[in-house]
């Protein structure tokens, strides 16, 4: 079993390639850093050399993992630069579209699946004001991935979504109310029992389903 996991470098990536590898499996942990399997998701042409080096690798699992969240505590009269719209987006959102379409050849020969880490902040009941850059990207890579899980599904490939919890990682913080090994735990339960019956979830680490 072969999967690749995108920001693996630290935080709740870097768990799950962990206990993953503990359980025998095969990891390829993607990120910028040295000792990583090379994925810079605002490079295009990065993803496309991904693809060429995994041309006959079939992936059982894909984790879109990686994101950023650049834009906490900003004012609303005077943040919120498009800059910060535009790197948000590249990364959360299109990076993830992205991938998902260069590595599908590799994900169908497997019958494989794909797991998309999104947050509460993307979900229209938790609109509690602020953050309005990351909650956006969140609640579009939440609508991507609920649309991709009815395309897929004819192929074969089971699509999730999921909330990995408030996580003491550098995004989360310290007062956060879980550690990454807890929430990569979690989250590889939920990526176990993902299937085509219940393809296009969104669920929270522990299994609860998240309201939309």
């Amino acid at each position: 079993m072969t999967t690749v996991i995108t920001g693996a470098s630290k935080g709740i990536g870097l768990e799950l390639a962990k206990q993953l590898i503990a359980m025998n499996k095969n990891v390829i942990s993607c990120a910028r850093s040295d000792g990583f399997t090379f994925l810079d998701l605002e490079r295009q042409s990065s993803i496309y050399a991904l693809r060429d080096e995994l041309l006959d690798t079939p992936i059982n699992l894909l984790v879109c993992n990686a994101g950023v969240f650049l834009d906490k505590g900003e004012s609303i009269n005077s943040g919120y630069p498009s800059i910060k719209w535009e790197k948000t987006f590249s990364v959360n959102v299109t990076s993830v579209f992205l991938l998902i379409q260069c590595l599908l050849p590799n994900i169908i020969k497997a019958k494989g699946k794909i797991a998309i880490i999104s947050s509460q902040m993307g979900s229209q009941s938790k609109a509690n004001g602020g953050s309005y850059i990351y909650r956006a990207s969140k609640a579009a890579v939440l609508n991507l991935g609920r649309n991709l899980a009815s395309d897929l599904k004819k192929s074969g490939v089971a699509v999730g979504i999921y909330h990995p919890g408030w996580v003491k990682t550098d995004m989360g913080g310290e007062q956060a109310d879980i550690s990454a090994a807890e929430s990569a735990k979690g989250l590889l339960k939920r990526f176990d029992s993902l299937s085509l019956a219940k393809t296009g979830c969104f669920e929270n680490w522990n299994g609860k389903t998240h309201p939309l």
